[in-house]
């Protein structure tokens, strides 16, 4: 039988991490202390009420303590047995792997911004971290508007002999067949950095004095793109920053009710607000908010490769636990000063409650919504191999029947279910009857080529009701339109069409895999899958019923409801009008002769 009080007499007073371990060996909780001797007996005094800390010490079989040198290396350790052990009793973080970044290849004669996530080995800038990849294409997609800078792929540059579609809808300048000038369009680049730093006021001194000698040059449409850039970037700048601060800091909030937490991060980098992220620890039960927050900032901060991301500043809802042993942490990992500010004044105190309101209110929607479907995105995040929880699933369907009166359709899920305001159906006309592939391309091309004018926003993971040769068509759709950021997935029927044995074909990588019968994430895949096809379904029979109850002249170009009821008064009905000649049809009113031959070419054509 395991003594804890002769045990903890053999433990040094020095720093290190313990582990509590179940009779079968399973690590229940990893601590770190400055003094392990001193730590780990407290676990033994009568002063222990917690309720959480009694369950784990009644199941307690044995304690292994790791000796460091310093206190630092013991925060450290501990959070490396955390993220790799994942104890039953600790506050755990499920965080993504890595944060996108902005990506300017300024090394290039005509750079490129684009998306980047992973390693910063390239030459070039990154700028961010951003909280998520939608915020990442939401700014490129703003930049793309106000600066035209490229976005394509080095292979899609180098061989254009004719601008792309990015040109003919407004969003790049065609640099790749030599419609603007080497040096216009480094100054273009010039100010998408200089907003990306923050500098907007510089670009707009900018871009007045461009507007000026253009309107001096009587360049008035010169002049009005300039002001209309003008004007975008003040909006921008008017809902993006959010104090006269100038530098990078964090705005971290923490709720907590029914068990569970939702700590919210604001990040501010060159005084812009560059969006916010919720995160939902897990194992939180009996904790409170200053344990949270402690085990999150470390957990959050000292991850491998995080150092560039830590702020100088970052702003608590409440103090952690052990505040100074952790700034003192964080400023050796990223080799600068960081403070943790809880006691706030004025505008900061103003943006702790809006992220304290944020935090609160996505709690309560997490509380309010179904644990079943949470569950499930969060089995698809596992199956699929996801850097982060998807937030955006979309689906896409065709509908016909032997190739007649063609609808594709377009679900949408996010984390509270179906978001049926932002489903769509696509009539799909100008293809050879029942050519599925055709459809698909027209249908994902109408449909994110809305989302590129800024008229939605794209979705994490899309899925296509089918196999390889579908999703060849969605992967070249969304190349050829410059999107990336999404994985695509291919649902494709198994073997005697029977639910459960559906195989995945992943675009990237190109592996197909299957799930179990009884995965959420399968689950979530089908539910999805199904309501594409019942939403592609019924548009289909609307359309065909509407087709059946027509009548010919309504696809006749020149009739409408007046001439057609004349029509039908003065032949007797459909089946005179078609018997009618073309001189027949000029006696009437209203009809000329290459109408006539409009009406008997639908009838005898």
């Amino acid at each position: 039988m395991f003594d804890p009080k002769a045990y903890c007499k053999t433990l040094p007073p020095q720093p290190g991490v313990y582990r509590m371990l179940d009779d079968a060996g399973e690590v229940l909780y990893v601590g770190k202390a400055r003094n392990l001797k001193k730590r780990v007996s407290s676990y033994f005094s009568r002063s222990v009420t917690a309720p959480k800390t009694r369950a784990m010490l009644a199941r307690l079989a044995g304690i292994e303590v790791t000796v460091t040198r310093t206190e630092n290396e013991a925060l450290l350790l501990e959070n490396n047995l955390i993220k790799s052990l994942r104890p039953r009793y600790n506050v755990l973080l499920r965080d993504d792997k890595s944060y996108p970044y902005i990506y300017c290849s300024t090394e290039q004669t005509f750079p490129r911004l684009t998306f980047h996530r992973g390693a910063r080995r390239r030459a070039g800038r990154y700028f961010g971290p951003y909280p998520s990849a939608g915020a990442v294409r939401e700014t490129l997609d703003l930049l793309q508007k106000l600066f035209q800078v490229r976005h394509c792929e080095e292979g899609f540059f180098r061989n254009r002999s004719r601008p792309c579609l990015q040109y003919q809808i407004g969003r790049c300048s065609a640099p790749c067949v030599g419609l603007i000038e080497p040096g216009h369009y480094a100054e273009d680049v010039r100010h998408a950095i200089l907003f990306l730093e923050g500098r907007n006021a510089e670009v707009i001194d900018l871009l007045v004095a461009r507007m000026e000698e253009a309107a001096r040059r009587l360049e008035y449409e010169k002049a009005a793109r300039y002001r209309d850039q003008i004007h975008r970037l003040r909006q921008i700048q008017d809902r993006q920053y959010i104090t006269g601060d100038r530098g990078d800091l964090d705005i971290v909030a923490c709720a907590v009710a029914g068990g569970t937490a939702a700590v919210e991060v604001f990040f501010i980098r060159g005084g812009r607000n560059l969006g916010n992220k919720t995160f939902y620890p897990r194992h939180v039960e009996g904790s409170g908010e200053a344990e949270i927050l402690g085990a999150f900032l470390s957990q959050f901060y000292l991850q491998r490769g995080a150092a560039a991301e830590i702020p100088g500043e970052i702003l608590v809802s409440t103090a952690p636990d052990e505040q100074a042993w952790l700034e003192q942490a964080l400023g050796q990992h990223c080799g600068r000063k960081v403070a943790l500010r809880s006691r706030l004044r004025g505008a900061r105190a103003r943006w702790m409650e809006l992220a304290l309101t944020n935090a609160r209110q996505n709690l309560q929607r997490r509380l309010a919504s179904r644990a079943g479907l949470a569950q499930r995105f969060e089995a698809l995040q596992e199956a699929l191999r996801l850097e982060q929880l998807p937030q955006r699933l979309e689906c896409f369907d065709i509908s016909h029947t032997g190739g007649r009166d063609t609808v594709a359709a377009c679900v949408v899920f996010d984390e509270e279910g179906p978001r049926k305001s932002d489903y769509r159906r696509f009539n799909i006309a100008g293809i050879t009857p029942g050519d599925d592939y055709a459809a698909l391309r027209q249908a994902i091309t109408r449909r994110y080529l809305r989302l590129k004018k800024g008229e939605g926003r794209l979705p994490d993971v899309l899925f296509i009701d089918g196999g390889a040769g579908q999703l060849r068509q969605a992967r070249e759709v969304l190349e050829e339109l410059q999107i990336d950021g999404v994985t695509l997935v291919g649902v494709a029927k198994g073997r005697d069409r029977k639910p459960g044995r559906e195989r995945l074909v992943l675009a990237e990588p190109a592996v197909t895999i299957t799930l179990a019968p009884d995965s959420p994430a399968l689950h979530l895949i089908q539910q999805v899958r199904d309501e594409a096809h019942r939403f592609a379904l019924t548009g289909h029979r609307q359309r065909r019923a509407k087709a059946q109850q027509g009548s010919p002249l309504d696809q006749v170009p020149g009739i409408g409801p007046q001439r057609k009821k004349r029509l039908l008064q003065q032949f007797g009905g459909l089946q005179g009008v078609a018997r009618a000649g073309v001189e027949d049809l000029c006696r009437l009113p209203g009809i000329n002769r290459e109408l006539a031959q409009r009406i008997y070419d639908t009838f005898h054509g």
